[in-house]
C-alpha cells in the first residue's frame, strides 16, 4: 500500500544514517585569533587563506601607513590577518569566481563621511583577486587589482548579486544606488549586466522580476541550474531566467507569505546535484511573513521571525508539486546556510526577532541593531532525510558568541567551518559591558571561531587524498590516489565537487555541490568531471572525498580549460526536462500549478501547444479591453 511504501522509504533513509548513529556526533567551537576587520564578506581562497572584505571604518588592523584596513587575508595556519589595499570601497559588494580562477568582486559602497580611505566610490567597482597560489599569500595574484577608470560596472550597485554562469563569466543582478533598508523605486537598479560584457548585446537588461519584487529585492538570491537557466528568488517571489532568450518564468511564491529578501533575510541554498539527472532542489529557511509595505518606524526589533523552511524541486514536475514546507524548532532570520561536503546544510548565526540592518526600526535606537535575541543554537539540515526528520541540533553546541548582522560562516579547505564577525552598527563599537546588558547589546565582534565536526574534534582518521588532478575538462575521467581509514572501510563513498561561495549578509552566493560519478579500485578513485558547463560553471572548485559522512581535507581543482571568459559550451549535453518560457500571457511566463499528472511543459499537456497560445492571446485581449473601459 502507499502508506507501507512511505514507511519503508523512511526506514531506508533513516538506515542510511547508520554511520551517524554508530559514532558520537559532537561538534565543537574553538576560538582562535581576531580578524582585525569585520569579515562581512568571506571567501575561501586556498587551504591556508581566506579573503575578507569590510567597510572603511575604525578597525584595529591597519595598513602600513597607519590607516584602518578594510580588506585582508586571513591565514588559517597562523590565525592572523594581513591587510590588503583596494582603490574602491568594498562594503556591501557581491562577487564570484570566473573561469580562469580569478575572484571578481563587484559593486560596493559610496564614500562615507568624507573619509580619505578608500579613495574612491565602490558602487561601480570591479576588483580582481588571484589566482593566489602561495600558501602565505605573498606571491603573484595575492593582491587586489583595480582599474576604476577603464574597468567598471555600467551602473552603480550597492547590494548586488554576482552569479557564475555557464560561459565562465558573471551575471550581475540588481542592487541599489544608495544605502537603504528597503529598495525604493527611485534608487533601485532593477537591471542585469554581464562581466565581461556580451558582444553585440545591450549592456543592461531590465528585469520585470526585480521591479515586481521591490522593496525587498536587494542581494537577490540566484543560482545556475543544470539546464543553463538561472533560478532567482527575491522578496517572496521566485522565477527561472533564460539567459539566452532574456525570458522570465514565474514560479509559485514562497508559502505562507514568507519573505526572504533584505531586510527579511532568509537563507537560500541550492541542494546537492546528483548524477545522472542532476535534479535541482532549492531550500529556503527563515525570514519573515510580515508585509513588505510596513514602514520602518512601524517595525520592531521584537517582531518574531518565521520558523519555516521550504524546498522546491526545480523541474516541471517538481514545480507542479509546489513548495514542501517544514519547520525549524525556533524562529530564524539572517541565518547562514553552509553546505557541507556530505550534502547536509549547517544553519548558523542570525537572530530570532527583528530585521537586518541597524538604526532603522522604531526601537533600534537603544541597541542600534534592528534585531534582538541572537540565534546561538546551530541546526543541521539533513538533506536526504524525509520531512520531519531533517532538522536537528544533535551534537551541535550553543555558540557563546552572538553572531548578528554582518556575521559570516564558511567551509574551509580543512573541512571545518570558520565563523566570524558581527556588527549591527554603523561604526566599530567596542564592548561596554558595564553599561549594557550583553544579551541586548551586540558590540563589534572580531573573534574568530572554528566549528569542528566530531572526527576533527577527536582527531579520528579521515579519508586522505594523496594525489589528484589539478584540472579536469568536462566529462573527462581522472584518477585520485586515496586512503580510506580502516574504521570507514566498506562505507558509502561520495565525491563532492564544491564552490564554497562568496559569503555576505547571510547569502552564500554560488555555493554549490555536485556529486561526481566515481569508482574505487583499491587505493585509486576514478572520477568523472561534470558532464558540461551548466552542471558546474567553468572555473575553480574543491573536491572532498566523503565516506559514511566523514570527509577528507579539500583539494583544489580547475574544472574546464581555465581560459578567460566567455568560454564556449563544453562537455556533453544531457537529457534534462526543459522549461518552456513561451506559455505565459505577456513577455514573461507564469507557471500555473495543474492537477497532478498534467504536464504544462511537454507533450503531456492535454490542451496542446496551440490551444495554450490561444488562451494566452484571449486573456491578453481581455486585459486590453478592461484597460480601455476603466
Amino acid at each position: 500500500s502507499p502508506s507501507m511504501l512511505s514507511s519503508l522509504s523512511v526506514l531506508l533513509l533513516l538506515g542510511s544514517a547508520a554511520a551517524y548513529a554508530n559514532r558520537a556526533i559532537e561538534w565543537t567551537f574553538v576560538q582562535n585569533g581576531t580578524s582585525g576587520i569585520i569579515p562581512l564578506e568571506l571567501i575561501t581562497i586556498s587551504p591556508t587563506l581566506m579573503l575578507m572584505f569590510d567597510r572603511a571604518d575604525g578597525n584595529p588592523l591597519t595598513m602600513p601607513d597607519g590607516t584602518p584596513a578594510w580588506a585582508a587575508l586571513w591565514h588559517l595556519d597562523t590565525n592572523t590577518a594581513t591587510p590588503l589595499n583596494t582603490l574602491t570601497d568594498t562594503f556591501c559588494a557581491g562577487g564570484a569566481f570566473i573561469s580562469n580562477g580569478t575572484l571578481v568582486s563587484i559593486g560596493g559602497q559610496a564614500i562615507e563621511n568624507n573619509q580619505p580611505w578608500p579613495p574612491q566610490d565602490g558602487r561601480m567597482g570591479i576588483r580582481h583577486f588571484g589566482p593566489c597560489t602561495s600558501p602565505d599569500g605573498t606571491g603573484p595574484g595575492c593582491t587586489v587589482w583595480e582599474d576604476p577608470e577603464n574597468l567598471h560596472l555600467e551602473v552603480k550597485r550597492w547590494y548586488p548579486t554576482a552569479v557564475r554562469i555557464p560561459d565562465g563569466g558573471l551575471m550581475v543582478i540588481g542592487g541599489s544606488h544608495e544605502l537603504t533598508m528597503f529598495n525604493v523605486p527611485e534608487e533601485a537598479e532593477n537591471t542585469i549586466e554581464f562581466v565581461p560584457r556580451r558582444k553585440g548585446e545591450p549592456v543592461l537588461r531590465s528585469s520585470k522580476f526585480l521591479n515586481d519584487t521591490i522593496p525587498a529585492n536587494l542581494f537577490p538570491r540566484a543560482f545556475v541550474l543544470p539546464t543553463g537557466d538561472v533560478f532567482m528568488i527575491a522578496n517572496n517571489r521566485s522565477m527561472i531566467y533564460n539567459i539566452e532568450e532574456d525570458r522570465e518564468l514565474r514560479l509559485p511564491d514562497l508559502p505562507n507569505g514568507v519573505r526572504c529578501g533584505v531586510p527579511f533575510d532568509g537563507m537560500v541554498q541550492l541542494l546537492p546535484l546528483s548524477p545522472p539527472h542532476y535534479e535541482p532542489t532549492v531550500l529556503v529557511c527563515g525570514g519573515h511573513n510580515i508585509s513588505d509595505q510596513m514602514k520602518p518606524e512601524n517595525l520592531s526589533v521584537r517582531d518574531p521571525a518565521t520558523t519555516q523552511c521550504s524546498r522546491l524541486t526545480l523541474t516541471p514536475a517538481g514545480i507542479a508539486a509546489g513548495w514542501e514546507v517544514e519547520h525549524m524548532p525556533e524562529q530564524r532570520m539572517m541565518p547562514e546556510g553552509v553546505i557541507l561536503p556530505n550534502g547536509d546544510v549547517l544553519i548558523i548565526n542570525g537572530a530570532k526577532t527583528g530585521y537586518s540592518g541597524y538604526a532603522a526600526v522604531r526601537d533600534a535606537f537603544h541597541y542600534d541593531s534592528n534585531a534582538m535575541h541572537p540565534a546561538q543554537q546551530p541546526w543541521m539540515y539533513h538533506t536526504e532525510m524525509p520531512n520531519g526528520h531533517r532538522i536537528t541540533a544533535e551534537g551541535l553546541p550553543m555558540n557563546p558568541i552572538p553572531r548578528m548582522y554582518h556575521s559570516a560562516a564558511s567551509l574551509t579547505g580543512s573541512g571545518n567551518v570558520m565563523v566570524a564577525a558581527s556588527n549591527p552598527h554603523q561604526h566599530v563599537v567596542e564592548p561596554l559591558s558595564d553599561l549594557f546588558d550583553p544579551t541586548d547589546f551586540y558590540p563589534t565582534e572580531f573573534r574568530v571561531q572554528y566549528l569542528n565536526p566530531d572526527f576533527i574534534t577527536h582527531n579520528r582518521p579521515r579519508p586522505i587524498v594523496h594525489k589528484s588532478p589539478t584540472k579536469l575538462l568536462f566529462n573527462q575521467k581522472g584518477s585520485m590516489s586515496v586512503t580510506i581509514p580502516e574504521w570507514l572501510a566498506g562505507g558509502d563513498i561520495k565525491v563532492s565537487l564544491m564552490d564554497m561561495g562568496f559569503i555576505t549578509h547571510a547569502w552564500h552566493a554560488n555555493s554549490r555541490l555536485v556529486y561526481l560519478e566515481h569508482k574505487l579500485h583499491e587505493n585509486t578513485l576514478e572520477i568523472i568531471a561534470p558532464p558540461n558547463n551548466n552542471v558546474y560553471p567553468p572555473g575553480p572548485a574543491w573536491i572532498f572525498v566523503v565516506v559514511d559522512g566523514v570527509w577528507s581535507e579539500g583539494v583544489q581543482i580547475m574544472i574546464g580549460d581555465g581560459g578567460n571568459p566567455p568560454r564556449p559550451a563544453q562537455g556533453v549535453q544531457i537529457d534534462l526536462p526543459r522549461f518552456d518560457f513561451g506559455l505565459g500571457l505577456d513577455a514573461d511566463s507564469e507557471f500555473v500549478v495543474q492537477e497532478p499528472g498534467v504536464d504544462v511543459f511537454g507533450s503531456g499537456n492535454p490542451f496542446g501547444r496551440q490551444q495554450m497560445k490561444g488562451i494566452a492571446e484571449c486573456f491578453a485581449r481581455i486585459r486590453e479591453w478592461f484597460a480601455e473601459i476603466m
